[in-house]
Formats: C-alpha cells, structure tokens, sequence
C-alpha cells in the first residue's frame, strides 16, 4: 500500500471547523429549518402516500393555477419522468386537473380542483405559522421593513438567472 492510499483510508477524528472561510454554523441552520420546516407538510403527505415532490407540485399549482407542465418542469427542475409519476399521482386521486390548452392542444394546463387546495392549504399553515413565529422570536418588535429585508435576503439565495419566477408568483399585499 502506498502511502497516499494509507492516507486516504486513514479516518480523520476533529471536525471541520474554518476551511477557506466556509460559513458551516450558517449552512447548518439552513439544514435545521429546512429540516424543521418541512417536517410538518411531510406527516400530513405521509398519510396520503405522497412526499415532498407531491407537495411542491401542489403549491406551484396552487399558486398559479393554468400553469403549463413545461412550465412546472422549469420552475421545479426536475425531470419530465420524475413530474409524470407525481402528477399522475395527483390527477388520479382528484387533486389536480389537466386541461388541453386553448391555443395548442399538446400544451397540457394544472388546475388545483377543490381538494388540491385543501390540501395544499393544509400544508401550507404550519409552514406559514412557523415562518411567523421564527419572525416573532428573531427579535423585538418585527417589523415589514425586517421583514422585507429576509425576503430579500432569500431571493438573493435563489441563482439570479431564475429570479424571474419568483416576481410571476401572486404577491399579497403585506
């Protein structure tokens, strides 16, 4: 055995701490949130059989009812074969509807029927309570101008070529 190859099977026993000016506490509170965020949504998908991808159809949906499959393709980045076996799920058990679009019949449109957006409002309120209450006890007294400075900070997260779709979501006035 070479020395390199002992080198590489060799286990290292201290944590990475300060490598090349790697931000690890903040990395690792995205993954404690994001694991906490979506672990309400993923009880209630469990008791349907479906999973975070059935969820993040239903909220595209949801929010922009007449959305096209290449449209969703391209908001989710996922594969076409990954989509299909998902939406196949959701239209088959009355969640969402596919409709021929009325300007090219191979272009297929995604309406939430009533019982895809019960769920997908279902889903949505203990991630909404979360976010507001993680605002609450970020500090005191909260305001739409902090608030506004998170949203910025999360579009900013988003790779700036697709920033874009976030601005053709519904926005409420807040």
């Amino acid at each position: 055995m070479t020395a390199s190859m002992s080198e590489a099977i060799e286990p290292i026993r201290t944590a990475v701490v300060d490598e090349d000016g790697i931000d690890f506490a903040l990395i690792e509170l995205f993954f404690f949130a994001y694991r906490d965020f979506t672990s309400d949504p993923d009880e209630i998908l469990a008791d349907y059989g479906f999973g975070r991808a059935h969820h993040r159809v239903l909220h595209f949906v949801n929010r922009r009812p007449g959305l096209t499959v290449a449209e969703l393709l391209d908001v989710l980045k996922i594969t076409k074969q990954s989509l299909a076996r998902v939406l196949k799920q959701l239209i088959d058990t009355g969640h969402i509807v596919q409709v021929q679009g009325p300007r090219d019949r191979r272009q297929r449109e995604l309406y939430p029927t009533a019982k895809g957006r019960s769920l997908a409002l279902d889903l949505a309120r203990p991630q909404s309570r979360r976010i507001a209450q993680a605002l609450q006890d970020s500090g005191q007294g909260f305001d739409v101008s902090e608030r506004a400075c998170v949203e910025r900070f999360l579009k900013a997260m988003v790779n700036p070529e697709l920033r874009a779709q976030i601005d053709i979501l519904p926005h409420e006035s807040r």
